[in-house]
């Protein structure tokens, strides 16, 4: 038997207004709205570059139930800026141990920040471009 391979695609989200969302995602990230191909449903879907992509559905009874630990993560070759960025949104940002406003360092020297959507879900992001 042949190995298949495997490539990250997309990541979906149940978001309880998906107009909002696009709009947060949007803002903070500049993410380029694209053509939801898989159905007519209210399902809206952002290009994270390189053919990954954010799937925002809707879901406005959803309880959503969340935890750092459960996130996902972007990198970026302009961290500082980013993390600018946000304090200019006003979005409230925490290192992992839940520091407001700080950055941390892990181990590896790679530096990240925390900060949450608007439903709630985690995201991180970092310096860990190749």
């Amino acid at each position: 038997m042949v190995t298949p391979s495997f490539t990250f695609n997309h990541i979906a989200l149940s978001v309880k207004d998906v107009d909002e969302s696009i709009a947060f995602y949007q803002n903070v990230f500049h993410f380029k709205e694209i053509k939801n191909t898989a159905s007519n449903s209210k399902t809206r879907w952002l290009s994270l570059g390189e053919g990954k992509q954010l799937h925002l559905i809707s879901r406005p009874d959803a309880i959503i139930k969340t935890n750092k630990a459960v996130h996902f993560a972007l990198a970026t070759n302009d961290f500082g800026s980013f993390v600018k960025h946000l304090a200019t949104l006003k979005i409230e940002y925490s290192d992992w141990r839940d520091t407001p406003h700080k950055d941390y360092i892990r181990k590896d020297g790679i530096r990240q920040v925390y900060f949450q959507d608007l439903n709630g879900y985690w995201i991180e992001v970092n310096d860990a471009v190749e």
